[in-house]
């Protein structure tokens, strides 16, 4: 009997690469401030666009795994990184979540 640890799934989908991680991030926050109608400085943007790739750098795995369920994805973010990024661009946080789940389809 010939056990694999890892089997592999014809429809599994491969990790994304750490540009597309990035450029999905800078996506989903653009979208964001788009549906708020903000305007936010430039440092501020990157800083909060490098925070939220590192929570999803930091999660990668369930997020991957979760990537099909927007409204789980959007709910992680609401927990997980509205918070921090409301502080850095000076918004209140249950406005940006809905934002972003309004512009991210959760």
């Amino acid at each position: 009997m010939h056990l694999h640890k890892f089997t592999k799934d014809k429809h599994a989908r491969p990790l994304p690469t750490a540009r597309g991680i990035r450029r999905a991030c800078s996506k989903e926050l653009y979208r964001t401030r788009k549906r708020m109608n903000l305007w936010v400085p430039h440092e501020k943007i990157e800083e909060a666009e490098k925070l939220y790739y590192r929570k999803v750098i930091g999660n990668l795995l369930w997020i991957h795994e979760n990537g099909s369920n927007r409204k789980v994805l959007a709910d992680w973010f609401e927990q997980e990184v509205a918070g921090d990024i409301a502080a850095i661009w000076d918004v209140d946080a249950t406005a940006l979540a809905q934002a972003f789940r309004d512009a991210f389809g959760g």
